[in-house]
């Protein structure tokens, strides 16, 4: 056999000399699973991010249906319109200008036939027609005989933090029912 050339035996200890040599284990590792941790750390802000605004809307939509059941009688449209700002208050530190609010109530018959009796919308969400049917779960209709519900909603475009993810806003929207606590029904009268 022909003695290897020089630098084919520099070569070959050095090789020899990396597969001793443990000193750049945890380097080599560290830039194998760096990318998954920065995946897996970037998803759990955005999702984190998502549900914190999802439990907001929830916050939205409860507090403003809520404060408007509350009322006695005749609720005025400046306040309202107080209402719909002191909910969207609570959106905050989010962006409130993506936030639609409506706030709708519901006669329902002796039979469960629903119609709007009044609607408002808020920071561009429309309101439902009046006598317009509005579909309310079966459990609603059954509770309601010859009655009122208040429909408080709340539509959020979310806009993803930093876009790998979810590349495109998606809408969260949310609706809670209410009944009227001290009358049978709530008029909204124009300010005078």
């Amino acid at each position: 056999m022909a003695p290897l050339p020089y630098s084919l035996k520099r070569v070959l200890a050095r090789v020899r000399g990396f597969s001793g040599n443990n000193r750049a284990i945890a380097a080599v590792e560290f830039a194998l699973i760096l990318p998954f941790m920065l995946v897996l750390y970037m998803g759990s802000v955005e999702l984190s991010q998502a549900v914190s605004v999802d439990r907001k809307l929830s916050v939205v939509a409860g507090a403003l249906g809520d404060l408007v059941a509350r009322v006695e009688d005749e609720l005025p449209e400046d306040t309202l319109d107080d209402y719909f700002a002191a909910a969207q208050a609570v959106m905050r530190p989010y962006d409130t200008g993506a936030l639609k609010q409506a706030i709708t109530c519901v006669h329902v018959d002796e039979y469960g036939v629903t119609s709007v009796a009044w609607s408002f919308g808020y920071n561009g969400a429309t309101p439902h027609d009046e006598d317009a049917t509005y579909d309310l779960p079966t459990e609603m209709t059954d509770l309601v005989s010859d009655g009122y519900v208040i429909v408080a909603e709340a539509q959020y475009s979310y806009q993803p933090l930093m876009g790998y993810f979810f590349e495109d806003p998606f809408n969260m929207y949310k609706e809670f029912f209410y009944l009227p606590r001290h009358s049978d029904f709530i008029d909204v009268t124009s300010p005078s």
